[in-house]
């Protein structure tokens, strides 16, 4: 009995693709972006030649704009994300009835929507409240009055004892990093602060957008139901 030679799986393979591109000579047309991954040797001994240099390069750079692309997209989702998540809070603030409304909804909202582990939202107030966290114009400044200029947000790591006042001494130790914005429309009237475990998590690098646009919704908001607010100098 004559055993059958076998060819070897590859080289079948070749053949099925050999005779499918002959019976589809239009193939590479329908699909020139596969041209740009295809390699073709074009060498004379050892020498390469500056036609394979060239498509060297360019599949290259096709490569590099591929992973910024998808970075580029990948940015756009996390944006949308925020934004679908920011759209909503406004909504409940505009919605909100009342001061604890108001208070609630902020914490929950960074809490549960936006995943972030601490959260203080301290409003500044001489006369004592009953909703929330209230402290005197003069306590605030004594304690971050470094953090309550040029109203800008700041990003990075605390002094202690502004971990301390922000978040309260239970929780002073387990935050790493921490971006603070204040919340200033006619005078300051109070403080936003989130926390992260992570030491690197909120560097001064980091876009504050969000965290800003927030703050100013909550400036325009909190006026309706605290005439008491007032300005920290």
């Amino acid at each position: 009995m004559t055993e059958q030679r076998q060819d070897p799986p590859d080289t079948v393979q070749a053949e099925q693709v050999t005779a499918f591109l002959r019976a589809n000579p239009e193939f590479f047309v329908e699909h020139e972006e596969l041209l740009s991954e295809l390699r073709i040797p074009h060498q004379r001994g050892t020498t390469v030649s500056l036609v394979e240099h060239q498509v060297k390069l360019l599949r290259e750079r096709n490569i590099e704009m591929r992973h910024r692309l998808s970075h580029l997209m990948d940015v756009a989702r996390d944006n949308d994300r925020l934004f679908d998540k920011t759209r909503r809070l406004v909504l409940d603030l505009l919605d909100a009835a009342s001061m604890e409304e108001v208070v609630s909804a902020v914490e929950d909202s960074l809490r549960h929507e936006f995943q972030v582990p601490f959260v203080s939202l301290i409003l500044f107030s001489d006369t004592p409240m009953t909703v929330g966290r209230w402290v005197s114009s003069a306590e605030a400044h004594q304690a971050i009055g470094g953090l309550l200029t040029g109203g800008k947000t700041l990003c990075g790591v605390l002094r202690s004892h502004e971990l301390a006042f922000l978040f309260g001494e239970e929780e002073r130790e387990q935050v790493g990093s921490a971006a603070v914005v204040t919340i200033n429309h006619q005078g300051l009237h109070g403080v936003l602060a989130i926390g992260s475990p992570d030491p690197q998590h909120y560097k001064s690098s980091l876009g504050t957008l969000f965290l800003s646009y927030i703050s100013e919704v909550l400036a325009r908001v909190l006026p309706r139901f605290a005439t008491q607010l007032r300005s920290v100098r």
